[in-house]
């Protein structure tokens, strides 16, 4: 089962007048080569502000890249491997050469279906590497850039889940990488005094290549057709009954990131169709 991730247009992006989104001003998007990365890049690049993407599939991040030119907007691709912290330092330098580093998307994630009894460690390893380890060393490197701006104010976004909230069977490490990512945010924030602050977006099944691609390992995990997990695993306890867009995904980061977030301090931005306050 295949479903073509959805284009994006400019006019699906939520612009916001905001004095901060300037082309002074720069956003840091993990994982930018596909999916809610790549969103997230191209609404930051048309909300005016200058985004350097990070992402270790070249071919993608590029194409990303001159998605966001062709919508009038500016961003600068840097290959990147997230388990390596020379190549994490050396992108955030670049990012500080190209403006003032206020914002952070640490977006980039994978997946692994497995019961905790059967998980391989070295993926165990490799999924807290890119999900929790890089996003923390990510914020820790970005943080001093955002202090040393002229009024000391910007905002670090992380994509959490509904996997922040509940846990479902076979996805132990996703998981625990998720609930750590709202710790995380909660952590920046507490020490931000409101002038860094951190919050996390938490949604239910986004139609990216993570998504889609985990049908058929849940599908044998669980015995079931692949349809049925679409139906019954994946939006059985959604009251909406179609998956998100990643640019829906990719407006509730500008909107985080706004003037309009201000009060969105340590907190959580929970779009899930239901699925876990609802039953």
């Amino acid at each position: 089962m295949q479903i073509k991730e959805p284009e994006i247009g400019k006019s699906d992006i939520l612009q916001l007048p905001d004095p901060q989104f300037d082309p002074a001003n720069v956003c840091v998007v993990s994982g930018c080569g596909t999916g809610i990365g790549r969103a997230v890049a191209l609404a930051a690049a048309a909300n005016r502000l200058t985004v350097v993407g990070l992402d270790v599939n070249v071919a993608e991040g590029g194409r990303t890249a001159q998605m966001a030119r062709d919508m009038g907007g500016a961003m600068h691709f840097v290959p990147t491997d997230l388990t390596v912290d020379r190549e994490m330092d050396q992108a955030v330098a670049e990012a500080s050469r190209r403006g003032q580093v206020r914002f952070l998307a640490n977006i980039a994630g994978i997946q692994h279906i497995n019961r905790v009894e059967d998980f391989p460690m070295e993926k165990y390893d490799l999924m807290q590497r890119i999900m929790l380890r890089a996003p923390f060393y990510l914020s820790q490197r970005v943080i001093p850039l955002i202090r040393a701006s002229d009024d000391g104010c910007g905002a670090i976004a992380h994509m959490a889940s509904v996997h922040a909230h509940i846990c479902t069977v076979n996805k132990p490490v996703y998981n625990i990488t998720k609930f750590g990512l709202r710790a995380l945010a909660q952590s920046i924030a507490a020490e931000g005094e409101g002038r860094i602050r951190s919050f996390t977006v938490s949604t239910g099944f986004v139609q990216t290549p993570l998504a889609l691609n985990q049908i058929p390992a849940q599908a044998q995990q669980r015995g079931i057709t692949p349809e049925a997990v679409v139906r019954d695993v994946m939006m059985g306890k959604s009251r909406v009954k179609e998956m998100m867009a990643p640019v829906e995904v990719a407006n509730l980061f500008m909107f985080g990131f706004s003037r309009f977030g201000r009060y969105l301090v340590g907190g959580d931005l929970l779009f899930d169709g239901g699925m876990v306050l609802t039953y």
